[in-house]
């Protein structure tokens, strides 16, 4: 059953990274007021890019990852507040997944 709930939470996760972030970087394009900000994008993608693979990481690299979206967050709280909200729940989407992935070997 766990391992069922654990599939089904990375398809999810998976699934949301990768269409949400075709529509919702088309919407907000214009909506990015200056394009040097745009570092913590770059991050963003880096990191919740890796949820796909996040049962092969060790516990090290989970809480890295974990780390680094921890980081992104006030970065993210600055942004206007349609986007913020999207990026947000994305990156909290990311950072669960991490989170429940770590917790998840730190049981083994």
């Amino acid at each position: 059953m766990k391992k069922l709930r654990i599939f089904f939470l990375l398809l999810a996760v998976a699934v949301i990274a990768s269409v949400s972030h075709l529509k919702v970087e088309n919407l907000l394009m214009a909506a990015d007021p200056v394009p040097a900000q745009e570092d913590w994008k770059s991050e963003f993608e880096a990191v919740c890019s890796k949820t796909q693979d996040a049962m092969t990481f060790s516990t090290d690299e989970l809480k890295n990852l974990i780390a680094r979206c921890d980081k992104l967050k006030p970065l993210i709280d600055k942004l206007d507040e349609s986007p913020r909200k999207v990026y947000l729940r994305r990156l909290q989407l990311c950072k669960d997944l991490f989170v429940f992935v770590l917790e998840s070997k730190e049981r083994k």
